[in-house]
């Protein structure tokens, strides 16, 4: 699950980790009494939405008057800002971040993620500040700095002082950057996050670290442990289809292709998308109804794999504890409920596999049953014009 930065930064201060002060604001009136109650003659106001790039996609900027707050607030929100994370349609800005201004001497970058090849959530920082991390590893790898920190002990003081000694900070700076890191850590782990990064992380003109930016996300599989935290879910910033889907206990992703895809396991997701590639065509989505559906989740699920990009759906179904007769009759039944106008391609395997087929083939709808997972992916292919 991803937060707001205002909402990672308020997680952070519970931790210790400073943050410039700021106000949340819904319109340029909030904005605004922001901007009076944090003081001083410098703020900034930035557009809270789920995705980076905001920066140089004009979505944080330097306010010197309360005129200043108030015009952007009311160019911010409700406009749709475009970033490279958001895709061409951009994401609607519903609230924006009025914050101090901060006297910056230097920009840095920190970040914490699981390293799954050694099973180690593992600390970056970089001098290169304020650019993204993917450019660095790119470009100048040898600028991102590396501590593993082992689960038996945790983060230990020399690593963090190793890693500042690297960004090239001396007395107080070091203190600041080993306390913040601690903060950081604790937090990372406390909270089940899953990414925690800070870019930029700056050192101020009294050399003090501060968090100027905050992104983190929580593995959703621990969020029941978690309820401060899902206080914090958005689904205004979602794919509501996802959204739907959630609510009924089904795992849907959207992706860019057109063909539609409804599966059951992770593992049959992955390689039908796969092999839908091996054949020249693309996943416009996949659905996953796991092990246990019923009749009217599969239906529903169905329902959800049909949107404006789909030009064929690819039902591929290898039936244990989800049998194939309960996903023929949802998909019947979804089928004429929706009045399907795109090519079908079913494959099913497994538990109850000839009631289900006869189900599908007795329906008197224009159903394609495919022989194996590659007839599948062929037909879908086919179907959507790429062969």
């Amino acid at each position: 699950m991803n937060i707001h930065e205002y909402q990672a930064k308020e997680v952070l201060r519970s931790y210790g980790v400073p943050t410039p002060e700021g106000r949340p604001a819904f319109n340029a009136d909030e904005a605004v009494q922001a901007a009076d109650e944090l003081g001083g003659d410098l703020w900034v106001v930035k557009a809270q939405i789920h995705a980076g790039g905001r920066g140089k996609a004009g979505g944080v900027q330097l306010c010197r008057s309360k005129d200043d707050i108030r015009a952007v607030a009311d160019r911010l929100l409700g406009s749709r800002l475009v970033t490279h994370q958001t895709g061409a349609d951009g994401q609607e800005v519903r609230r924006i971040y009025v914050e101090s201004g901060v006297d910056i001497a230097r920009e840095l970058y920190l970040g914490l993620v699981l390293d799954r090849e050694r099973s180690q959530v593992v600390v970056m920082a970089s001098r290169e500040g304020g650019v993204e991390i993917e450019t660095v590893a790119e470009e100048t790898p040898e600028l991102i700095h590396k501590e593993w920190i082992d689960p038996a002990v945790g983060l230990q003081g020399f690593q963090a002082r190793r890693l500042a000694f690297a960004l090239g900070l001396s007395g107080k700076s070091v203190r600041s950057f080993v306390k913040v890191l601690g903060g950081l850590t604790r937090a990372y782990h406390d909270k089940d996050a899953s990414l925690m990064e800070i870019n930029p992380l700056v050192v101020t003109g009294a050399d003090d670290i501060v968090a100027l930016d905050a992104k983190i996300n929580f593995d959703g599989n621990a969020l029941f442990r978690h309820k401060d935290i899902q206080e914090y879910r958005d689904v205004n910033e979602e794919d509501p289809l996802e959204v739907r889907a959630n609510d009924l206990g089904l795992n849907y992703i959207k992706l860019d292709g057109n063909v539609g895809c409804m599966v059951n396991g992770a593992g049959l997701a992955m390689a039908t998308m796969d092999i839908l590639d091996t054949c020249g065509a693309q996943p416009a989505n996949f659905l996953d109804v796991g092990g246990g559906a019923s009749k009217e989740m599969v239906t529903e699920a169905f329902k959800i794999l049909v949107d404006d990009n789909v030009a064929a759906i690819f039902v591929n179904i290898f039936g244990g504890i989800m049998k194939c007769d309960v996903i023929a009759e949802g998909i019947v039944a979804a089928a004429a409920e929706v009045g399907l106008a795109v090519p079908l391609i079913v494959r099913l395997e497994g538990t109850n596999v000839e009631r289900g087929r006869d189900i599908l083939a007795n329906s008197g709808l224009a159903i394609t049953p495919a022989k194996s997972m590659k007839d599948g992916a062929q037909l879908a292919a086919e179907a959507v014009g790429r062969l």
